[in-house]
């Protein structure tokens, strides 16, 4: 089978790319730095040629409505027409648990996220959309976003990450089953206040530096009630819990490497 993954060298990608090569599949990783631009269409016919599923887990680097915006809806309007001349038959992409919920709350990143979604039920293509919680591997860049001085100021939510291995392990799945056509949600095994995790994941990383609460912080610019970052509970939940992940050698280069970038 050949899987096309856009965004096939970063986070996720990279571990998407690896398991389904591991599984026997033909895959494409491509990305910008290998000549494959989602935005611009650049290389994507190339990339696409002979693909049945394309996996789109790119990203923008830019959290404001209007920069996320003109990212996700013609980048995804090219992974479609492309797809669709290619003869594509799935397009699985991964977003955010509750962005529907955290475009309401006037969060520009997810409202970009809510029309990519959008975009992708109405155009008529089989399609997968996986709903995964905030991953392990950002809480310290959650975390720095909201540094005031000495201290990290955090909003009173709930959070139930899990691991980005989990997450690929889901989006490899996904790419391998039959398109659903809706939603599926995936969480971590375990509930925290995002303070609390902040506060732990400092604590292992050596740094003292206080987390202290902020009634009026925002969560990429959407301001949150308190369970807006939880799954329903029809979730699918992972089994990394965050000691698990925190611990494991292999996990902590990774999430070295990510704050070093």
């Amino acid at each position: 089978m050949r899987v096309t993954v856009i965004g096939g060298t970063g986070l996720i990608g990279t571990r998407v790319v690896r398991r389904l090569r591991a599984q026997g599949n033909d895959v494409v990783a491509a990305a910008r730095g290998t000549g494959v631009n989602s935005y611009t269409g650049e290389g994507l016919e190339d990339a696409l040629e002979g693909a049945s599923t394309v996996v789109d887990v790119s990203n923008s680097s830019y959290t404001d409505a209007a920069a996320a915006q003109e990212f996700f809806y013609p980048s995804t309007l090219n992974l479609l027409t492309y797809g669709a001349a290619a003869g594509v038959r799935h397009h699985v992409a991964l977003s955010v648990v509750g962005t529907d919920r955290l475009a309401r709350a006037q969060g520009g990143y997810f409202i970009a996220k809510q029309q990519q979604e959008s975009l992708l039920g109405s155009y008529g293509r089989p399609y997968s959309l996986v709903h995964a919680t905030q991953f392990y591997e950002f809480v310290r860049t959650i975390a720095e976003q909201a540094l005031r001085g000495r201290a990290y100021y955090l909003p009173d939510v709930r959070i139930q990450p899990m691991a980005a291995d989990d997450v690929a392990r889901v989006v490899a799945d996904a790419a391998l089953g039959d398109p659903t056509g809706r939603i599926t949600e995936h969480a971590g095994p375990e509930v925290f206040g995002l303070r609390e995790l902040a506060q732990l994941d400092l604590r292992y990383l050596q740094d003292d530096r206080e987390v202290l609460p902020d009634p009026l912080g925002t969560y990429f610019g959407a301001h949150l009630g308190s369970d807006d970052l939880l799954p329903s509970a029809t979730a699918h939940l992972a089994s990394t819990t965050y000691h698990d992940w925190r611990t494991d050698p292999a996990s902590n280069a990774a999430a070295r490497r990510l704050l070093a970038e």
